[in-house]
């Protein structure tokens, strides 16, 4: 009898560290799916990476840099449109922590030309400006980026703008209020794309990311922005220089290398160019996002949302996720990173298609599926071993 009760244990034994091992199937299935759905929707080019801390990354590819154009690698750039605030947190954080600037420095301070010092406004300060709890209406102005206004012309009607709620107390997304950023470091002799530079991606040796226009068209490779025709259909356009004028809002250049070590920072791999800190302090919730409990395809498993300083902060089905989405005419682009889990997931596409929502929310309810199986194996194996 206890030779067959261990025959069998050896067996599960055998079994689940079989299972274990083969942990990478849910993975390649993910990619499998959003490879036919690209296709499905003739979508021009995509790349994704997945990565765990201290092991190598999983790369996916797919499509050109344009119709007839070079293959799509881990070295062609695109533009991060949004995510773009994720590098701005971490530049400010960075002149935070060198006692450069202060958190509470107010906007009156950094952009003194505005008339922010006005009743109503005197309180906005750098983290209401980075954690979108400004109090501004939601995109105010953005109409007049995409109409190509100058960043003073903008600042200068957003600081005539009635605030709909006191700054700290309600989320308000903005694009033109990063423009008080840009406005700064035109005052100190410099500029964003500069600092972000020297500050953030040459500490980093991130290989081919940059900031502003006329750095992406110098890139080596970069992939062409393709806009919709239909939801099947697609036109190749041309880079528009509205919302590089408010670089720290848009302005961000990267590849899929440049992502990986973008990621590979935030789950801690450089702590002597990004502490640990410096992370805890950009992924701490700042103001309640109800809004994202409703998007479509993450409804379901979003139990709560948040936004910290440049990172958005979500309960997916128990998990704290951080994550940020960019869209801009032509590109679309998703990054987050389970911190507990240490993991991360992006992905770049030359097109503005939706279909991303539904490819990040599908990837993340794999992992995490994967994850709490794995964890049940694991205190099997454990449990088998032990008696």
């Amino acid at each position: 009898m206890l030779k067959l009760v261990h025959f069998v244990t050896v067996i599960m034994f055998v079994s689940m560290a079989s299972a274990y091992a083969n942990d990478r199937l849910w993975l390649q299935t993910h990619a499998e799916r959003v490879r036919q759905q690209a296709i499905k929707h003739n979508i021009p080019g995509y790349i994704l990476v997945y990565l765990e801390k201290g092991q190598p990354a999983t790369i996916y590819r797919y499509g050109k840099t344009e119709r007839n154009g070079e293959a799509i690698d881990k070295n062609t750039v695109f533009r991060l449109a949004s995510v773009s605030k994720t590098f701005t947190a971490m530049l400010m954080a960075k002149m935070v922590e060198s006692k450069r600037l202060d958190w509470q420095t107010s906007l009156s301070t950094l952009a003194p030309d505005y008339g922010f010092s006005q009743a109503g406004l005197d309180k906005m300060t750098l983290t209401h400006l980075v954690s979108q709890s400004s109090g501004f209406m939601p995109n105010a102005y953005d109409n007049l980026i995409e109409a190509n206004y100058s960043v003073k012309r903008v600042l200068n009607m957003l600081a005539d703008l009635e605030p709909v709620c006191s700054p700290g107390q309600c989320y308000t997304y903005q694009n033109a209020l990063f423009g008080v950023i840009e406005d700064y470091f035109s005052a100190q002799q410099s500029s964003f794309n500069v600092e972000l530079e020297r500050q953030v991606i040459k500490p980093l040796g991130m290989p081919n990311a940059s900031a502003g226009k006329a750095a992406l068209l110098s890139s080596q490779k970069w992939a062409k922005p393709h806009i919709a025709i239909t939801r099947s259909k697609w036109r190749k356009g041309s880079v528009n220089t509205n919302y590089y004028r408010f670089s720290p809002a848009a302005g961000v250049n990267a590849s899929i290398k440049d992502m990986e070590v973008w990621l590979r920072a935030m789950l801690g791999e450089y702590p002597q160019q990004v502490s640990p800190s410096l992370v805890s302090t950009l992924t701490t919730p700042k103001v309640k996002t109800k809004r994202e409990l409703n998007r479509r395809e993450w409804r379901e498993h979003l139990q709560d949302a948040y936004y910290g300083l440049g990172w958005r902060v979500y309960d997916f089905d128990g998990y704290k996720l951080n994550y940020h989405g960019g869209w801009v005419k032509g590109y679309r682009a998703d990054v987050a990173f389970a911190p507990d889990q240490e993991v991360g997931y992006a992905m770049l596409m030359n097109a503005e298609s939706n279909l991303i929502n539904g490819f990040s929310a599908a990837f993340w309810e794999a992992y995490f599926e994967h994850y709490k199986k794995n964890n049940s194996v694991v205190s099997l194996l454990n449990q088998v071993s032990d008696e």
